[in-house]
């Protein structure tokens, strides 16, 4: 990082804050500290751009000689691989604004609390690391980068509009000054919020499992307890169409395994199961052994599919669509998930469906 400033205190009050600071973000295992090397002139700051592989720069504008502006308009002709956040004063917060508008990431106001200036390093650095992964995509990952964006933009910009919408009805008091009038409203944003949380969950368990960061804690589980909490969990969510949902299993399943997987699986293969179902329908859920095998089968009496789509279940951002489909939410990432989930185990999932009958996902595991 290349603190770029003509004030020998704001230079090493800013390295004294970083010395030992470090950004951490959910989505990733591992974190990032800071290096800090110091410039006091716009011409020095661009010297070093030119010979050191500098990621960040914190530049003020007011320096000796060419002004800040000048450097952040040079980094944007060299094309450097950096992101800039001025650092100033409150009367120079138009110029701040100004500069973001021209290049800079943000900025922040001197003087600075140090908890506020590592909040904008976390944000600059998340930034950086986002923008360099996206620039690492190769040319022939740009279906799965289109899928990905294509996705995005659908799940995140609908239900964002339409949340957006019913503020706006809040606020102008559209439908009058009592509260209980906006109730509805508040309940669809809430289910809104909810379906973009669960995108993000799938999309950073998906991230963590392909990259080998999967923190596994594999203890002594009873499954059927774990089939059985996900199977309360839903029931709300089935009692609204009147699905049934049938538990045939013992009492006590005890294998080796990481809790959250299985509950993952179970409610992915759960969750499916009433989705595309009908009204009225049913869910059974099966836990056996065979032949030294654990099998759980999770079986619906719902719209089914044909045999062409079953082959593309479990491919990532994968959702079969069609006229039964086009009103079912969903990520198109909980099946690659679950078996993902199910391979960790030296497992297999087979699928048998036929369209309005229903489906079937059976998974087997060896016992041991």
């Amino acid at each position: 990082m290349l603190v770029v400033d003509d004030e020998p205190d704001i230079c090493s009050g800013i390295i004294r804050i970083l010395r030992k600071y470090t950004s951490e973000f959910p989505f990733l295992n591992e974190s990032f500290g800071y290096d800090c090397i110091e410039a006091a002139t716009g011409e020095e700051a661009i010297e070093i751009l030119n010979k050191e592989k500098i990621d960040i720069v914190l530049l003020d504008n007011k320096l000796p000689g060419i002004m800040g502006l000048d450097v952040l308009a040079y980094i944007n002709e060299k094309k450097f691989d950096v992101l800039v956040m001025m650092i100033t004063s409150f009367a120079s917060l138009d110029l701040a604004i100004k500069a973001t508008k021209i290049g800079a990431y943000n900025f922040v106001a001197k003087p600075f609390l140090p908890e506020e200036l590592k909040s904008a390093m976390e944000n600059i650095t998340k930034a950086l690391y986002l923008r360099r992964m996206t620039l690492k995509m190769s040319d022939e990952d740009k279906q799965v980068r289109f899928q990905f964006l294509s996705l995005l933009s659908h799940e995140l910009k609908s239900p964002i509009n339409a949340i957006e919408s019913y503020l706006w009805m809040i606020i102008e008091k559209q439908a009058g000054d009592s509260v209980e009038n906006y109730i509805d409203l508040l309940q669809r944003s809430v289910l809104r919020l909810k379906g973009m949380r669960n995108l993000i969950s799938d999309l950073l368990d998906l991230t963590k499992i392909e990259r080998g960061n999967w923190v596994r804690e594999i203890s002594e589980c009873n499954i059927v307890e774990i089939a059985g909490y996900s199977i309360d969990n839903f029931k709300p969510m089935a009692a609204q169409r009147n699905i049934t949902i049938n538990l045939d299993a013992p009492e006590r399943f005890i294998i080796s395994a990481d809790r959250q997987e299985f509950e993952i699986i179970f409610n992915n293969l759960i969750s499916n199961a009433i989705k595309y179902n009908k009204d009225n329908g049913k869910v059974n859920v099966i836990i056996r052994e065979q032949d030294g095998n654990i099998q759980v089968i999770v079986e619906d009496t719902g719209i089914g599919m044909r045999e062409g789509d079953i082959s593309m279940l479990f491919q990532d951002f994968v959702r079969i669509k069609n006229i039964n489909t086009k009103d079912i939410s969903g990520t198109g990432l909980g099946l690659s998930i679950t078996k993902k989930l199910v391979e960790l185990y030296k497992g297999n999932i087979e699928v048998t469906s036929m369209p309005d009958f229903g489906s079937k996902f059976a998974l087997s595991f060896p016992k041991v």
